[in-house]
């Protein structure tokens, strides 16, 4: 219990977990209803390419799982919490695997989707040749296989040993992803200085500063994704590392929970991140609603 409120505790933690309760509450409901309306326009939006289609609809899957059962399973944790009793062993360990899952598949979509769009700005022209439908599904079998390896490691590998083990994969990705991004403005900056230098017909720079654009501009929008996923993920590892180094405190605790919702908010806010940088997902999703509206009128 180095990072929950022990029986001891748990008086102190009433107000902190009504709180936290009520936000997940509330967030379970933007989580579900923000992703499978996001997964419905995804797929209606044809003029994104197959593999970063996927890529989306993948990280909305995850991000649905988490509103679907990580975030009233933790609800009811608070709810138990307030009452002041602490859950029994299978029920925490129940608690785990299905928050890792979901949370890995989710921290893993973010960082597969910085990829693929670092290499269709890198490779450019190459990218279709490279990155196929079939290369990006299994991909996408990998991340989730992780997530549910990595929450089974509960079952026969001690707890510290587990978190270990996703604090440093955690900090690798970080330090991978902050690199894709650096590398994306560095190639967009090359790019951009490479198309003004070239030596050719009006038309035809026109098509390549067309398609180059394209590339870019999803690219940029995948680096909001990666700035809230920042926002979202650095305060949680911040209060393992800090409870890790210096021990755990009744004041620790209660920012260690409240930082674990906001890595549930990462769920609900991706849906918005599509809908404000990618134009296509968005027309998609308000033609659905006018649609919808039509129908009931």
């Amino acid at each position: 219990m180095q990072y929950f409120p022990s029986a001891i505790e748990i008086s102190d933690f009433r107000w902190t977990n009504f709180a936290n309760c009520v936000l997940n509450i509330f967030l379970t409901y933007t989580a579900i209803m923000l992703n499978i309306m996001t997964i419905y326009a995804i797929r209606k939006t044809s003029t994104l390419s197959k593999t970063l289609r996927t890529l989306l609809l993948s990280l909305a899957v995850s991000d649905v799982g988490v509103g679907l059962f990580v975030q009233p399973f933790y609800s009811s944790l608070q709810v138990n919490w307030v009452q002041q009793s602490n859950p029994n062993c299978k029920t925490f360990t129940a608690f785990m695997i299905i928050n890792i899952t979901f949370s890995v598949a989710s921290f893993m979509g973010v960082v597969a989707v910085s990829v693929d769009r670092f290499l269709a700005v890198h490779l450019h022209l190459r990218y279709q040749e490279f990155v196929t439908h079939k290369r990006v599904v299994a991909a996408i079998l990998s991340n989730w296989l992780l997530g549910l390896f990595v929450s089974l490691m509960i079952l026969w590998a001690p707890f510290s040993a587990q978190n270990l083990i996703l604090s440093a994969a955690g900090v690798i990705c970080f330090l991978l992803t902050a690199m894709i991004n650096i590398k994306i403005y560095l190639v967009t900056r090359r790019h951009k200085v490479h198309m003004r230098s070239l030596q050719i017909q009006p038309r035809e720079r026109i098509d390549e500063m067309g398609d180059f654009a394209r590339q870019l501009k999803s690219a940029v929008s995948v680096f909001y994704i990666y700035i809230v996923f920042l926002l979202c993920y650095v305060p949680f590892y911040v209060c393992v590392a800090y409870i890790k180094i210096h021990g755990s405190s009744t004041t620790l605790k209660k920012c260690y929970l409240l930082s674990v919702t906001l890595v549930f908010l990462n769920s609900s806010l991706n849906p918005v991140i599509y809908c404000w940088k990618m134009k296509h997902i968005r027309q998609a999703l308000m033609d659905s609603l006018k649609s919808i509206s039509w129908n009931r009128n």
